[in-house]
């Protein structure tokens, strides 16, 4: 059954060690640096069972007649992924700004596996049969499930064999009960989530056919021989009135350290099988770019509301300069809403019977939604105006010395006083010119891999014999010149 917010408080009180900077963090819910994003996962727990969001958040499951949450329904038509859209949209509109490990983006990464089942059959069947216990478990419990890839790495150039062999997660030995693993991972949200999908991020296997660092599991967060060792969050940094966003919307990213944790049998997806490594590697994305790249949309949303608020406080929406610039942000951000919206109308059967978004479209919009997205921030910043970076602090316009001189020179007019204007330069200023800005700037870039990569999955899904064949055709070249796939023949 899905689960209350309260449920989700109780269920990290685990007992797990977790640090920041000097500190031993004895419970996420209530510490100032994680209490408000850890109340906006348990909020979106809570609107499942809410009257006026219930029926967005949730469906009921044929078979058991239980509502499940609609974020880990495996898609099977179109109408689940409109379904799963509209609810991450309600998600985003609850938090008031952009949440994206809270779930329903890295679910997407198991239904990947499911796919691939032929592959882990080749090495043992219970694999296949663990990543379907583990989708059900998923549909069924409804945990907190994130997604565990980057590796600390050492020298890259070099391989894990040939240095400290524990910058890479692998397996030390087996027991009785499972695998002992050692290492450590970076995970966005790991230190209040339950639990995470781990596997590895090596791209080239070479002749390493049964490599121990080939393994992917189900963690449970609250294992013995974990530790999350975090960077310090940016709530409580300063005042929410100065920061909303980095107040309310920080998710905080650990290093978790294995050391030697055991992972039962039946939670173990692939291990000493770098097929099956390097297939989830290629694929996946194949579900979660979506969640990624409707966040960028909203992110966009956000660009275009502060930047258009901006000019029209100060009268200058009229002019052709600025106008130019809103359309540019506003192409933008059609562009993205476009893939999307595509991908789902031209979405295609899996090999394990689902139906993922088109594939070209969805990573050629993952493209067009990151690779312009510091370009889009600026424009942003300079529609903004220089005043979001030296605006004087909330505490300022409420001091009795200083407040009816901001009052006085921050005021317009009767419809723009001081104090909402403040409020808007301080969310523009957090969205664009923070720390907190910087950081969401590189997380949207290197969340689900560095540009190259978003590059090499177009690269492998654009079906390139349609301008080959017409290219062919309309120059009248022999069939001995090319295949309809660009082989040659």
């Amino acid at each position: 059954m899905i689960r209350t917010g309260d449920d989700y408080r109780e269920s990290i009180r685990d007992g797990r060690e977790v640090w920041m900077g000097n500190e031993r963090v004895h419970d996420v819910t209530s510490h100032p640096a994680f209490k408000p994003i850890v109340d906006i996962r348990a909020h979106i727990y809570d609107m499942a069972h809410a009257a006026e969001t219930r029926d967005v958040m949730t469906y009921t499951d044929p078979e058991t007649g239980e509502l499940n949450c609609i974020a880990n329904r495996l898609p099977r038509t179109q109408q689940d992924w409109w379904d799963k859209r509209r609810a991450t949209d309600l998600v985003l509109d609850h938090a008031g700004g952009v949440v994206t490990r809270v779930g329903d983006e890295t679910i997407g990464e198991m239904w990947s596996l499911y796919d691939g089942q032929d592959v882990l059959n080749e090495v043992d069947p219970r694999f296949s049969a663990n990543i379907r216990t583990a989708i059900q478990d998923a549909m069924r419990d409804d945990p907190f499930h994130v997604s565990a890839n980057t590796d600390p790495k050492g020298d890259r150039s070099r391989a894990p064999q040939d240095q400290d062999p524990d910058m890479l997660l692998h397996v030390v030995r087996e027991t009785d009960n499972g695998i002992v693993v050692r290492g450590a991972k970076y995970e966005t949200a790991a230190a209040y989530a339950n639990q995470a999908f781990t596997k590895p991020t090596i791209a080239n296997w070479g002749t390493d056919e049964m490599s121990d660092y080939a393994v992917g599991f189900i963690l449970d967060m609250g294992a013995p021989g974990l530790k999350f060792i975090c960077r310090s969050g940016f709530a409580g940094r300063a005042p929410a009135t100065d920061y909303p966003l980095a107040n309310r919307v920080d998710e905080v990213e650990s290093m978790v350290i294995f050391d030697d944790v055991e992972i039962p049998w039946e939670k173990v997806l692939f291990y000493r099988h770098t097929r099956a490594a390097s297939y989830i590697r290629s694929t996946l994305h194949r579900y979660s770019a979506f969640a990624y790249v409707q966040r960028t949309l909203r992110f966009a949303d956000l660009l275009i509301g502060a930047a258009l608020w901006n000019v029209k406080q100060t009268g200058l929406e009229r002019q052709q300069a600025v106008q130019e610039k809103l359309a540019m942000l506003a192409c933008y951000r059609e562009t993205i809403n476009a893939h999307l919206t595509a991908a789902i109308a031209m979405a295609e059967p899996s090999p394990g019977g689902l139906l993922m978004p088109n594939q070209s479209l969805l990573y050629t919009g993952r493209v067009a939604a990151l690779s312009p997205l510091a370009e889009m921030m600026h424009l942003a910043r300079e529609l903004c105006g220089g005043q979001i970076c030296i605006t004087p602090d909330a505490a300022a316009f409420e001091n009795p010395a200083t407040a009816g001189w901001l009052g006085k020179f921050y005021s317009i007019n009767e419809n723009w006083v001081a104090d909402d204007r403040r409020k808007l330069l301080a969310l523009a200023r957090d969205l664009l010119n923070s720390d907190y800005a910087g950081h969401r700037l590189t997380f949207q870039l290197f969340a689900q891999a560095p540009p190259f990569a978003h590059l090499a999955a177009v690269y492998h899904n654009f079906d390139y014999a349609g301008p080959l064949d017409l290219v062919r055709s309309v120059a009248g070249l022999s069939d001995k010149v090319l295949t309809s796939k660009g082989d040659q023949a």
